[in-house]
């Protein structure tokens, strides 16, 4: 029986790498290799001029190297990113296309300043910003300064005009590349914390109700066990379900899957308010709001719910629901100086991004709260 192995980690590693990039950056060299098609004014200069035959091979192999080095090696700096690593082998690919500039200078004289523009783009993508700037600014005066000791009817003026309008080009759209690599790491880092903040959010407005439902059963059954055993047990499976569910809604909101149901969060409310002894006036049905809306009225009507719970020590309660609008209200010991807690700020969050506004007031005559919601 033949068995498959397993691939060996590096090659899992380069097929990951490969499946997460971009496929046309492998047809990148061919954007570069069509601008080498000017290093043939060089190539004429050196077989269009009767010369030793060992100057024509030696200015022809510094041609064919300084092509491969500008290709390669601006396909290799691409995919690694400019980092101090990478900045020092851009030197050295630089430092190559340098020498062959100059070697051919020695043979063809001040037509091997065509490599120039060449040498000035590379920097320019390959260096920090001051380094290329200083790189398209040398190569710019050397160019002129070819055309002042030169005879300027053999064109030199033009390749230093050239030289310059790619270093500006060029730099330019380095600038523009930069800046437009910090907005998306920036917008990266936004999208992370916003991220954070809902589930942070999520997080809390599960808990917090589920929590205190539990809590307020578990105090119920405690009083019940000696009373009524059988309704003690009752109370006891129900706060076992209630964990379960609680747990499952925590897994759900972590993994982003978690969306609160209207219908379910007024059940949900009618069972917290009467577990707290608190006489609850939910309706029933949920139709009455407009779809659009329902999620986040339910998210808006778990946190009142817990808060009434928690903190009002009322009576009664009292839940209102219309096709954009939530309102809770209870008879218990209003706002005082309690200060505005993490789920009220949680929720103001989602009904100002639902494009809504959220009012708590105390009731009438000092007496209750009232939560109102519109959408």
């Amino acid at each position: 029986m033949t068995q498959t192995s397993a691939p060996d980690a590096p090659s899992a590693e380069r097929a990951s790498e490969g499946a997460g990039r971009n496929p046309w950056e492998r047809y990148g060299w061919v954007v570069r290799g069509v601008w080498l098609v000017f290093l043939v004014f060089p190539v004429i200069a050196l077989v269009g001029t009767p010369r030793p035959v060992w100057q024509v091979v030696v200015g022809l192999g510094l041609v064919v190297v300084f092509a491969v080095t500008y290709v390669v090696g601006s396909s290799h700096l691409e995919r690694l990113g400019r980092q101090p690593a990478t900045t020092r082998r851009a030197v050295a690919i630089l430092a190559l296309l340098l020498a062959c500039t100059v070697g051919s200078a020695l043979i063809i004289g001040a037509n091997s300043l065509g490599f120039l523009p060449f040498v000035v783009a590379f920097a320019m993508f390959a260096l920090p910003i001051p380094s290329a700037i200083g790189v398209g600014v040398a190569a710019t005066f050397v160019a002129g300064a070819a055309a002042v000791v030169t005879d300027p009817g053999e064109g030199t003026w033009s390749v230093a005009i050239i030289v310059f309008a790619v270093g500006v080009m060029t730099g330019g759209v380095r600038v523009v590349s930069d800046r437009g690599e910090q907005y998306e790491r920036m917008s990266r880092d936004l999208a992370i914390v916003e991220e954070r903040e809902r589930v942070a959010r999520d997080v809390h407005d599960v808990l917090g109700h589920s929590l205190t439902v539990v809590t307020v059963k578990a105090e119920l059954a405690e009083r019940l066990v000696d009373l009524d055993p059988e309704r003690a047990k009752a109370e006891l499976a129900e706060i076992q379900a209630l964990s379960r569910q609680a747990l499952a809604e925590i897994r759900a909101t972590v993994g982003g899957l978690r969306v609160a149901r209207l219908g379910d969060e007024l059940a949900s409310a009618r069972t917290a308010l009467a577990g707290a002894g608190i006489e609850g006036h939910v309706p029933d049905d949920p139709t009455a709001v407009d779809p659009r809306h329902r999620t986040v009225l339910a998210w808006v009507l778990r946190e009142a719910t817990t808060n009434v719970v928690r903190h009002s020590d009322a009576d009664a309660c009292w839940v209102e629901l219309a096709s954009n609008r939530l309102v809770v209200r209870d008879d218990g010991r209003g706002l005082g100086e309690r200060p505005e807690g993490n789920g009220i700020r949680g929720l103001r969050e989602r009904v100002e991004a639902a494009g809504g506004r959220i009012t708590i007031a105390t009731g009438p005559e000092g007496h209750g709260t009232v939560l109102e919601v519109t959408l």
